[in-house]
């Protein structure tokens, strides 16, 4: 099968590592390249939307996915015929939410979980234990999982149902339990392809804690752009923007010809070569500016396709490089209801030491998932990317992660790249079941991952 060594990043295109890189394009295949990858063993990776190190193997195997992109079968009834709810895909794990979207729009489906970028794969998004907008509705990914096929270190492939040890591993185990080859996913039934949108404007961030706990139960989908240099008065001012699928009755005559059509939009590429710096405070002070103003203080009801809804940078291939060669950090945690207080602090100093971040998000967790890695727990969750050159960044993401431990919260393995181990057990109860659970069934470390070894998972 192909295979080349290869310089592997995660999408924050820092911190990258030789590997050798295996394309798979059989379960066979599949088979061969685990048995065969080494003694620094190996790690799956999909379309390399992990931002940190969690696809990455300095001097081991790294195992491309991406071959495996069947859809083998799609239930499209809206009841089964055992009378449970209807709409299940059954695909390889290296089929990407976009196809998904591209195959199932047009039969009335909707994938149940997206975030915001399309283009990860199946078995990334149960390795990751995604989540979305909906949490507070429909939780992550991995609960819309009826059961999956997993390649473990001894070369089996081994059907993993929902409420077993293995699957509550694997989803959000970042891939260290073994190989996705199939899953069996549940979808949302939808009457179109767009989604009628609701906006209005935050002037703190009080404000839009007090709107989002107030009214986040009469909405599916619910995220507010934050503006992290805002300071004083205003600091935490936010565009809160919120929506369901629309119905067809919704659509106006000239679009319910074809409610169900999904056409993305597309932008050119981001160049390949960025001045380092071209994101700094005074640019992005600009952008927040603007981005704040421009927006309707109140809007209700507004058409979006689905993918400038969910997924607006898609529409730039390679965004990632406006960051320049030195890339960035995408920095994401969760603390829970009643550490109201954490969150202020940790949006404070951030504020103050100036960040220059465009891209933050604060949304508001459900109950978590079973899975021993996963995420969410029911909370508040931050999202922000910072240039990584930025001068002692790393220093004060380290007093972050303290702020963040001492609320009882977590930092998201999926984003993560410099977390310090001694805070990861702390942050994941269930850490040591994992680790006792990898130690049975993988004994010689065959799942190994940048992000494993850093962490000791």
């Amino acid at each position: 099968m192909p295979s080349d060594t290869v310089s592997v990043t995660g999408w924050g295109r820092t911190a990258p590592t030789a590997a050798r890189l295996v394309r798979p394009r059989s379960y066979a295949e599949a088979v061969t390249a685990v048995r065969e990858c080494g003694a620094r063993g190996g790690i799956a990776r999909g379309l390399g939307r992990a931002y940190g190190d969690a696809a990455q193997n300095a001097g081991g195997a790294v195992l491309d996915m991406t071959g495996l992109d069947r859809v083998h079968a799609i239930d499209a009834t809206p009841v089964a015929a055992d009378g449970s709810a209807g709409g299940t895909v059954l695909c390889d794990a290296g089929v990407s939410l976009h196809r998904l979207m591209r195959v199932l729009l047009p039969l009335g489906w909707f994938v149940p979980v997206t975030p915001g970028t399309r283009y990860v794969t199946v078995g990334g998004a149960i390795g990751a234990d995604i989540h979305g907008k909906n949490h507070h509705v429909s939780g992550s990914f991995s609960r819309h999982v009826a059961s999956f096929e997993l390649l473990t270190a001894d070369g089996e492939i081994r059907t993993v149902t929902r409420g077993t040890p293995l699957f509550d591993a694997t989803t959000g185990g970042m891939g260290l339990t073994g190989v996705i080859l199939t899953a069996a996913v549940r979808l949302q039934p939808v009457e179109t392809s767009l989604m009628s949108v609701d906006t209005e404007r935050a002037d703190d961030l009080d404000d839009l804690m007090a709107r989002l706990t107030a009214t986040d139960h009469r909405y599916r989908y619910s995220v507010a752009w934050i503006d992290l240099l805002a300071r004083g008065a205003a600091m935490g001012r936010s565009v809160l923007t919120r929506g369901d699928h629309a119905p067809l009755d919704a659509l106006p005559d000239r679009t319910r010809r074809h409610p169900l059509e999904f056409r993305p939009s597309r932008l050119p590429a981001a160049p390949s070569f960025v001045p380092e710096g071209l994101l700094g405070r005074t640019t992005v002070g600009l952008f927040n500016e603007l981005w704040y103003r421009r927006a309707p203080r109140s809007r209700t009801g507004e058409l979006q396709r689905i993918s400038t809804f969910f997924h607006p940078l898609d529409g730039v291939p390679h965004w990632n490089r406006v960051y320049g060669r030195g890339g960035f950090v995408q920095y994401q945690f969760v603390v829970g209801y009643g550490k109201e207080e954490a969150l202020r602090r940790i949006v404070r100093r951030i504020s103050e030491r100036r960040c220059p971040s465009f891209l933050a998000v604060l949304k508001r967790f459900g109950e978590g998932d079973p899975g021993w890695l996963s995420f969410p727990l029911p909370g508040w969750t931050l999202a922000l990317d910072i240039p990584a050159n930025l001068p002692g960044l790393g220093a004060f993401l380290d007093e972050l992660d303290e702020e963040v431990a001492a609320a009882d919260g977590r930092v998201y393995l999926a984003k993560d790249s410099r977390l310090r181990p001694e805070l990861l057990d702390g942050m994941y109860p269930r850490l040591a079941d994992f680790r006792t659970l990898r130690a049975e069934l993988d004994p010689r470390g065959v799942f190994t991952s940048d992000l494993s070894r850093r962490l000791g998972l």
